[in-house]
């Protein structure tokens, strides 16, 4: 399987996420400057956290009308795996790839620690790996990690199964305590915390880990009914 992990100016988590799925998962990668992006020979596009144009307007907006978001679209709409982390997350929300937006925390403040994750639907193509309802420790890295959205949108979210992953403690403020939430095709997941940095036990915990391993066995699984 081949991973692209596009670069904007800003991007920090780049190599990060580059490691989980070079290193940790043994899988192709690639990082993909923003402006010299061809994606269309790739299975799966990685979105990764930090201050891509140094957040000004507001996180991932002037990322959101990059010339590289034309071919994301394009790799949505065909099915394949679209990952957003924290920053990459906020570019979803901005160009409308996911519903509601991304708030201040509530307490104005950076935070940067392991969070309790709550595994709210098992049977996405990220989370197929774990148990239903499972508790898994990933980091958060956020000062913009509040996720909001209107009372209609929430229930949408919820009838439709999109909500991922939510916080067991919720740190931010985030509207039902949402920490992840796909589209209702399901192959697009957007995440505050970060499931690259949680990939090898020295550095905390595996449990990261087991989200890139959901990609590849769905990828695997799609490859060989079609061949």
């Amino acid at each position: 399987m081949k991973f692209a992990v596009v670069v904007f100016p800003g991007s920090n988590c780049d190599r990060d996420m580059y490691f989980a799925v070079k290193d940790a998962l043994g899988e192709e990668a690639d990082l993909v400057w923003y402006q010299e992006a061809d994606l269309s020979s790739y299975d799966a596009v990685l979105l990764p956290g930090g201050f891509s144009y140094g957040d000004y307007l507001r996180s991932g907006a002037i990322a959101s009308t990059s010339d590289v978001i034309s071919q994301i679209r394009e790799a949505a709409e065909a099915g394949k795996p679209v990952l957003g982390v924290c920053n990459g997350f906020q570019i979803l929300l901005e160009m409308g790839l996911l519903p509601g937006a991304m708030l201040s925390n509530k307490h104005l403040k950076f935070m940067c620690h392991f969070e309790t994750l709550n595994v709210e639907n098992a049977e996405t193509m990220f989370t197929r790996e774990y148990e239903p309802q499972e508790k898994i420790s990933i980091p958060i890295a956020h000062g913009d990690g509040n996720y909001y959205c209107d009372e209609a949108t929430y229930q949408e979210l919820k009838d439709h199964r999109q909500i991922a992953f939510t916080y067991e403690n919720n740190p931010n403020g985030s509207v039902g305590d949402i920490a992840g939430i796909t589209n209702k095709a399901g192959n697009v997941l957007g995440m505050m915390p970060h499931p690259e940095r949680a990939v090898e036990a020295l550095v905390g915990n595996e449990d990261g880990l087991r989200l890139f391993q959901s990609i590849l066995t769905h990828w695997r699984n799609n490859h060989a009914i079609k061949a």
